[in-house]
């Protein structure tokens, strides 16, 4: 796969709802917060969820407590489970069919989020046995979105993730060493994996080609900081403050991540990653 064809799979990710028989607001245990003001049980329908599989709420979901459904982003997966794993066949129409349907969604979910990684590290320019090791992969985590529920069951979603992550390590050193040194001509940003910056005053700073993986920025002030050629895989971006910060080459950013933070018009992001709507609040 050459770059601009990765480049137009990795946009195409992305949740078709009217496609889907709800499995976000079904499949998913939740846990009263901040994020959700209810308690629900895996399996169980969320109380706002009607009929049609569409929301009551939709509208006000922030409004009345529901931040987190404003969040979530299963990447095409909840459509990939309706239409295609089950064949259009619906929780409500066969309820025996529901239990199994619900335990798929997550392991699709994981799925189709390592596909989004793996299609954005084929858009980078990077060495032809790097390239060839990313495609076989990315081949190989389609053909199982494609297998049947009970084969998809039996998948060991752990082992599924061991050679992902190799990979996209090796393209984020890559890549960052890349942009350090001939694009920015500065050091490689330094290594702060799973560091704990929650609520962290980092206005207006120089954060290129750093290493943030599974970094907490909870409610971290990153006010026109420069955080291009940044890596953001799991990092915990809820209630950041990107107003003005520069993410244009940021490394594995999602639309979840995103979706969590704050941000504004002078918040600049990468081509795939659109602009939150509740940003203009």
């Amino acid at each position: 796969m050459d770059n601009e064809t990765a480049k137009n799979l990795r946009k195409s990710l992305k949740a078709d709802c009217m496609n889907c028989f709800g499995l976000c607001c079904t499949a998913l245990n939740i846990a009263a917060s901040s994020d959700f003001a209810i308690n629900k049980t895996a399996g169980t329908p969320c109380p706002n969820l009607q009929r049609d599989f569409r929301c009551k709420i939709h509208e006000n979901l922030r409004e009345k407590g529901f931040k987190g459904c404003t969040v979530f982003d299963c990447l095409g997966a909840g459509q990939k489970v309706s239409q295609v794993t089950f064949n259009g066949q619906s929780w409500q129409e066969r309820p025996e069919i529901a239990e199994k349907m619900f335990r798929v969604f997550p392991i699709m979910e994981q799925l189709y989020e390592m596909i989004a990684f793996i299609a954005e590290a084929l858009t980078y320019e990077v060495s032809h046995s790097l390239q060839d090791k990313l495609n076989k992969q990315l081949e190989k985590l389609q053909s199982f979105t494609d297998m049947d529920a009970d084969s998809l069951l039996s998948l060991n979603i752990v082992e599924c993730r061991i050679p992902v992550n190799e990979l996209l390590l090796e393209t984020s050193e890559y890549i960052r060493s890349e942009l350090s040194s001939k694009v920015f001509a500065i050091k490689k940003g330094k290594k702060y994996r799973g560091i704990d910056w929650v609520g962290k005053n980092l206005t207006g700073k120089d954060l290129r080609t750093t290493d943030l993986r599974g970094a907490y920025l909870i409610a971290a002030d990153l006010r026109n900081s420069d955080l291009r050629g940044v890596d953001f895989i799991g990092a915990d971006l809820r209630d950041a403050n990107l107003n003005g910060a520069n993410l244009s080459t940021s490394m594995f950013l999602t639309q979840m991540q995103v979706n969590s933070a704050k941000g504004n018009d002078k918040t600049i992001l990468p081509a795939h990653i659109q602009k939150p709507f509740h940003w203009n609040d």
